[in-house]
């Protein structure tokens, strides 16, 4: 076996290989031979038929058979020899193999970059630090009753904090537009949930009233069918409701699982609950810190091949998040395609970042660690044994779990190396970070 390497690029690779026609015929002809004993043809005897016979027979596709085999070992070997670890499956160039020229074939494919990590020292990382105190268990108690109040309904004029019910329908040049009409629809002032105006609209107004609104969808709304171009909305006000939040009392503590009413041991629950939460949370961004200054530090060129898998398997992920929220991707299909390109890239980079570490500091996912977690996920549940087997029995979900604790391996190995600067933050702040997505409109 002869082979040829050329790199047209930094990761692409042009792998030629060439078998001589001897090596092919001879086990072709060792296949024959062993054909021979054991097939049936008519008018011999099993194992007496004639070579001649045999080869006229089966030769075409034994050949066949022995080229298809001898591709598949030989660019195995051919990666042995040359040192080669693809990135992604070959692209196998129209073979040549006819009798008494021997296989020759080039396969295209892309390589993984060699990486050199940067100087972990360097890198500085911000690890948010969040102390909980009366005050926002106050305020979370007050949360936990807006999220548990009731509607009264009332004949004054509408203002924010209200909810409103309607019937709306939305139109463009005087045609009804997908997603523009709507019955029994309730909004809460305040909420910014609809295009700028429409809320405006709807201030002051009292149950019966009926209102017409001229006004312009945003320039860069994420359906483009619509975005920038003016919409007639038509209104029914059908009742106007005020908020009545629930007495903190035992009937209200017992939906949290506090018996007894007693307001001390509600607040040790609350705060138990929202420390779980805040750890979580503080492990979570600690991670993504890590894990965005890792990218930062290092640049090196990405397989486009790993890139283009990972984007298929996010699009399709992020198309059932959206579905699920109501939402069509064809709606935003450039910003759509935009946001997954660039996490894939992000994700893939970040993936050969960890393996090198991994690699290069021989770390491994800690059994102890794996079990402490999967018993913390089962712990929420009726029967937490059974999860907890349900998870030793199925290798895949038992090897999602090893994947986080890894990554935590990996954070906790660069946190000891790295610089740490902590920065105190509120549990507010912590919990609720600057939205950056579009808000939800209307006509979604």
């Amino acid at each position: 076996m002869q082979t040829s390497l050329e790199k047209p690029s930094t990761l692409e690779r042009r792998l030629t290989v060439e078998i001589p026609e001897q090596q092919i015929a001879g086990e072709v002809q060792s296949r024959l031979d062993e054909l021979r004993k054991s097939v049936r043809l008519d008018g011999f005897r099993q194992g007496k038929a004639p070579a001649a016979v045999i080869k006229q027979r089966f030769g075409k596709r034994v050949r066949e058979e022995i080229v298809g085999e001898l591709l598949q070992r030989s660019f195995g070997e051919a990666l042995d020899k040359e040192a080669l670890r693809p990135a992604g499956q070959p692209v196998i160039d129209p073979v040549t193999s006819e009798p008494g020229n021997g296989l020759t074939y080039t396969a295209s494919f892309e390589v993984f970059p060699e990486i050199e990590l940067a100087p972990v020292e360097q890198v500085q990382i911000k690890r948010c630090v969040c102390e909980i105190g009366d005050a926002d268990i106050d305020a979370m108690i007050e949360k936990l009753r807006e999220q548990n109040r009731d509607w009264l309904a009332v004949e004054r004029p509408a203002q924010d904090g209200d909810r409103l019910t309607i019937d709306f329908e939305g139109t463009i040049d005087g045609e009804v537009f997908k997603g523009g009409k709507g019955e029994d629809f309730d909004i809460e002032l305040g909420s910014a949930m609809m295009i700028d105006g429409f809320e405006d609209g709807l201030r002051g107004r009292t149950a019966g009233d009926s209102v017409e609104l001229d006004l312009q969808f945003p320039a860069d709304y994420r359906n483009d069918e619509l975005a920038g171009k003016p919409v007639k909305f038509a209104i029914t006000v059908k009742k106007v409701a005020e908020p009545v939040l629930p007495t903190l009392d035992a009937g209200f503590m017992e939906k949290f699982g506090v018996q007894g009413g007693e307001l001390e041991a509600f607040r040790s629950e609350v705060r138990a609950n929202m420390e779980k939460e805040r750890d979580r949370t503080l492990r979570q961004r600690f991670n993504n810190e890590v894990m965005d200054k890792l990218a930062a530090a290092n640049d090196f060129e990405v397989p486009a091949a790993l890139v283009k898998s990972e984007s298929e398997r996010l699009r399709e992920q992020v198309a059932r998040d959206l579905i699920m929220r109501g939402i069509n991707p064809a709606d935003a299909a450039g910003e759509f395609d935009r946001r997954v390109g660039e996490q894939a890239l992000k994700r893939v980079k970040l993936g050969l970042l960890m393996a090198e570490i991994i690699k290069d500091a021989s770390l491994r996912a800690d059994p102890a660690k794996v079990r402490q977690m999967i018993e913390e996920m089962a712990g929420s549940y009726e029967d937490p044994a059974a999860v907890v087997k349900w998870y030793y029995d199925n290798p895949q979900q038992l090897q999602q779990v090893e994947g986080i604790c890894l990554e935590d391996e990996v954070v906790n190995w660069v946190a000891e190396r790295a610089q740490v600067i902590e920065e105190s933050t509120t549990f507010d702040a912590l919990m609720n970070p600057v939205q950056t997505d579009e808000t939800v409109e209307a006509s979604s």
